[in-house]
């Protein structure tokens, strides 16, 4: 199964922009699509965007326009450049499959604090 180790989260300012990695093992990334999830305090993981094997993106509406997400296979890493951050993009950030459940295995994540 993957295993995965966010990093790049850190404390902006609103407007800021903040660029997350992803170093995924156990799996060949470039058989997978990939995605970036979120979960804010009291509130459930939702998905922020995802990246399939051929590099093709689809993002949540409430990102859409301010974060890209990329790939470098080679690397087995998946990026989440993230602009225009807003107060509501606060969250433990984390990537995984496109397929992975509750049941899967995650990260730590990566803390993201946008916050003047």
């Amino acid at each position: 199964q993957v295993q995965v180790v966010e990093s790049g989260g850190g404390l902006v300012q609103p407007g800021g922009s903040l660029r997350l990695s992803c170093v995924a093992s156990g799996i060949l990334i470039r058989f997978y699509s990939m995605a970036w999830y979120r979960q804010a305090p009291g509130k459930e993981r939702e998905l922020v965007g995802v990246i399939t094997s051929v590099g093709s993106t689809n993002y949540a509406d409430f990102v859409k326009g301010r974060f890209t997400i990329s790939r470098d296979n080679a690397k087995s890493t998946v990026s989440l450049q993230m602009n225009s951050l807003k107060p509501e993009d606060t969250a433990v950030y984390y990537c995984n499959t496109a397929s992975a459940s509750e049941r899967s295995y995650w990260g730590q994540g990566t803390q993201v604090t946008v916050s003047s």
